[in-house]
């Protein structure tokens, strides 16, 4: 009996690291839970893709693709969260889709929605989402997708 080799991709692409390393085609989800630790963050992206009808949801094919270059990323959150907009003590701009996407602010095509969250959840959230883009090797145009729970 002979089965089928599944496709496998392997690259040293991964923005931060040189090292080498193999995934599965198949497209992520990050999940971020309303009762979690980001429950503002995660109440954000649920109405940004549910009210503004924003890509990335869970069970759709409107996928997030990566964005790697810094410079169009800080173009992203610039455009979403312009430093002349008022952040009270505690608060910080969240932007949805990220700015780590080509759905971001200003790479998307001004579709996005910013909101006002605690700074600290917006951080931890900023770092979660690094570490499973790490994870699951997420290179330049990956696609995934964000699971609110």
């Amino acid at each position: 009996m002979t089965l089928p080799t599944p496709p496998v991709r392997c690259d040293n692409a991964l923005p931060g690291t040189s090292k080498i390393g193999c995934v599965m085609p198949n497209i992520p989800e990050m999940v971020y839970a309303k009762n979690g630790p980001y429950p503002e963050l995660a109440k954000h992206i649920e109405y940004a893709q549910n009210t503004k009808n924003l890509p990335g949801k869970h069970s759709t094919k409107r996928y997030l693709p990566r964005l790697t270059n810094q410079s169009k990323i800080t173009q992203n959150r610039k455009k979403a969260c312009p430093s002349s907009r008022h952040r009270p003590p505690g608060k910080q701009c969240d932007e949805y889709p990220f700015a780590s996407t080509w759905q971001g602010a200003s790479t998307g095509g001004g579709k996005f929605s910013w909101r006002l969250i605690n700074a600290t959840q917006n951080e931890d959230g900023g770092r979660a989402l690094k570490n499973f883009y790490g994870y699951n090797r997420i290179i330049e145009k990956d696609k995934f997708r964000v699971w609110i729970k």
